[in-house]
């Protein structure tokens, strides 16, 4: 098959530490944690009273108040990065053949804090079923994209990936394939997520999943330190606009990097844990390299999944060492969980969108919080302890991990006219 060429040519972000392209990549650029006391509920009796949260973000900048009612925020969320990706990237909605453009976004859980208000209003009611009518249109997991669709009028593939950690980075790839098979121009892909709730906070702490360093939560976040005790919990959404080489070039549109490859793989081992030797992991880079046609030693960078967990980190290292061989020593890593907190099913796509401006920028963001060495980690690793690195990055590897063993990686690289 006679594959097309796929690049990216316009960026939308809504995080913990920025919400815009501009503040994020700054938070990333410095080191800066997103973490604090939760401020979405009373957390004053949970195990872990912090997290990751969007602040001061205004649903008006891309909403009618009234319409903003009917969406959970994990659509609101899904919007606003969306639109932000859009205007980026210059299209013109009357210029570009709307059936061959296609929206593909991720989410590992979707409207749960809809779900949980509905719930607690009928049980605390007087036993009447009386359900909001958007109840369900603002709950499920798939409407976030049905939303971009309809705002836009992309008529091309429209659906959501969910595979809990890795879902965006599923619907990235997914949105990749397309293109390159000649099955649409563009897609806005990325994904969002919205469940700094309580029984999102409360089901993690139960699994005993999240840190609980209350006591600090902007260093609670320490991937490949040995003092880690957990992930913390993030949201927030991230999209791309992924576009035919071609057609972007008759356009004019500026280009940040191109998608070269990607793979999806399964550990087939545990509903939570990671193989205990990275096999999924390695595997998945291994065919996402090959998929790209490129050679381990095209590599500078890879962005892991890096969750601040005791055993995710090591397996993920151990996968890193197998597939880079000596090379592995000649490469930045780091994770930008760090910083942004663990956006579930958006954190794909956050990190492929970090992965996108190190490649743009050659600087490789840093693995913040870092202080006591892990006799597990090999200490000769590059793992951008603490600073941001300015080198050249010719291709990044992005990986998220999932809940069911799900796996998967994606590439980018410096553009070639």
């Amino acid at each position: 098959m006679n594959l097309r060429r796929v690049v990216v040519t316009g960026l939308g972000a809504l995080t913990p530490i920025g919400n815009t392209v501009e503040e994020f990549w700054n938070g990333l650029s410095n080191g800066v944690s997103g973490a604090g006391p939760i401020t979405k509920f009373d957390a004053s009796l949970f195990k872990t009273q912090f997290a990751c949260e969007v602040k001061n973000f205004d649903v008006e900048k891309y909403l009618d108040k009234k319409e903003a009612r009917k969406l959970d925020l994990f659509s609101q969320y899904a919007l606003a990065a969306a639109q932000q990706a859009v205007e980026d990237s210059g299209i013109d909605t009357e210029k570009i053949d709307l059936n061959r453009a296609g929206v593909i976004l991720g989410s590992g859980i979707g409207g749960l804090k809809t779900l949980e208000d509905e719930v607690i209003n009928f049980t605390t009611g007087d036993g009447t079923p009386r359900y909001n009518p958007f109840f369900i249109p603002k709950m499920i997991v798939d409407i976030c994209a049905g939303h971009i669709s309809i705002k836009y009028g992309f008529k091309g593939p429209n659906f959501v990936t969910v595979s809990a950690c890795a879902s965006s980075t599923n619907a990235i790839l997914d949105a990749f394939n397309y293109i390159r098979w000649n099955k649409a121009d563009v897609f806005i892909t990325g994904g969002s997520e919205a469940v700094v709730t309580t029984s999102c906070i409360g089901g993690f702490n139960a699994m005993k999943a999240l840190s609980q360093r209350n006591d600090s939560p902007e260093t609670a976040s320490r991937p490949f330190d040995k003092e880690r005790d957990g992930f913390v919990l993030g949201e927030g959404a991230a999209c791309i606009i992924l576009e035919e080489y071609e057609h972007a070039v008759a356009r004019g549109a500026k280009i940040y990097a191109e998608m070269v490859g990607g793979a999806m793989t399964a550990d087939a081992h545990h509903i939570t844990a990671p193989h205990p030797d990275g096999d999924g992991a390695s595997n998945v880079m291994r065919l996402a390299i090959e998929d790209a046609g490129l050679k381990p030693e095209d590599i500078d960078y890879v962005n892991v999944h890096g969750t601040s967990t005791p055993l995710g980190d090591v397996a993920e290292v151990k996968a890193i060492q197998k597939v880079f061989g000596e090379h592995a020593y000649k490469l930045n890593i780091s994770s930008t969980k760090s910083m942004t907190g663990h956006l579930l099913g958006a954190a794909g796509a956050v990190e492929a969108l970090a992965s996108i401006l190190s490649v743009k920028n050659d600087l490789v963001p840093p693995t913040i919080n870092h202080s006591t060495p892990d006799e597990n980690i090999d200490s000769n690793l590059n793992l951008t302890l603490n600073k941001a690195h300015q080198r050249t990055v010719r291709a990044a590897l992005s990986n998220t991990f999932g809940f069911g063993g799900h796996n998967c990686s994606v590439i980018f690289k410096k553009i070639e006219e």
